[in-house]
């Protein structure tokens, strides 16, 4: 049977992760970083597939920890960054976690000889710190993909550089690891929506939702959105999920960074449509995803499949 360990295994995207290498074959080891906490990963006990399943207790940080965490995996996907858009120690909550976290993992992994494949989930940010703003110099209209050059602003949500950042060391290792034993792959969602695997309420993905549908706005990036009716591009989170199972599955995809995406709405269609209702306008294409349908034979499901199921 062949393992992989799932860092971040247990949160929204992660769940959804977790389930697609289980109902495949494969044993999973997943991440937790109090293993006590067993409301936090409880679901995945749940599933059908749960007897391959185990919980490891990790601090991305803690070296020796993940060290342990990837020995013997043929796999590893990591998403265990933090995503928090309240925020009052960027450096702390968000740059070192995200930044230094990723860096700890790349040398991790490289030494580890069974390792054959990792996945690192990046973000849309990865590509466009302004998002769901378009990059500098493009109109909310202009189509976006993997052949634009990544945008990175300093007035951007420090979540956004984060990610942009973290993703620029992975494009840095690989340049200066010519010769690596394992593949790398990283993939980049826009907006990830739909339905949660658990009842856990410390999601921001599926929180965003129900702000949006309820037009609730906590903090200033929130009431961005409504102020500039922003284009919002969306995945659905079992596509993403899907979308990492084939990047980690698919050999030959060494150094790409996929953009994950379906269509772009208005987010006041966003809210009409959470709330059951009809969008006043058609969706955009704005945020490409042909080299993930190409590469990873990927089809998305239309957004208003995803949000009336939330």
């Amino acid at each position: 049977m062949k393992k992989v360990g799932i860092i971040g295994g247990s949160g929204f995207i992660g769940s959804h992760i977790t389930k697609q290498f289980l109902e495949n074959g494969f044993q999973a080891i997943v991440s937790a970083r109090d293993i006590s906490k067993q409301e936090k990963y409880q679901h995945l006990m749940e599933l059908p597939e749960s007897d391959h399943l185990y919980i490891s207790e990790l601090h991305v940080e803690n070296k020796k920890q993940l060290k342990e965490f990837v020995k013997d995996c043929d796999i590893v996907i990591h998403g265990g960054t933090p995503f928090q858009l309240d925020v009052e120690d960027p450096k702390k909550e968000l740059f070192d976690p995200t930044i230094e976290g990723t860096e700890n993992f790349l040398e991790v992994v490289s030494e580890s000889p069974s390792i054959k494949k990792v996945v690192l989930i990046a973000s849309v940010a990865a590509w466009n710190t302004n998002f769901p703003l378009p990059a500098g110099g493009k109109s909310a209209s202009d189509p976006f993909s993997e052949s634009d050059a990544p945008f990175l602003s300093k007035e951007s949500h420090p979540y956004a550089q984060a990610k942009f950042i973290a993703n620029q060391r992975v494009n840095d290792f690989i340049a200066e690891h010519p010769n690596l034993d394992i593949e790398i792959t990283s993939v980049s969602p826009v907006a990830v929506f739909g339905k949660s695997m658990s009842q856990r309420d410390d999601s921001t993905s599926t929180g965003l939702q129900f702000l949006i549908k309820n037009h609730l706005a906590p903090n200033p990036f929130v009431q961005m959105l409504y102020d500039t009716n922003a284009e919002f591009a969306i995945v659905d989170v079992r596509d993403v999920a899907e979308s990492i199972y084939k990047a980690a599955t698919i050999s030959g995809l060494h150094g790409k960074n996929y953009l994950l995406s379906s269509e772009t709405y208005s987010v006041s269609d966003v809210a009409l449509m959470l709330n059951g209702l009809s969008p006043n306008k058609q969706p955009k294409i704005i945020y490409q995803n042909n080299m993930a349908q190409r590469d990873l034979g990927m089809t998305f499901k239309p957004v208003k499949r995803t949000l009336a199921e939330f």
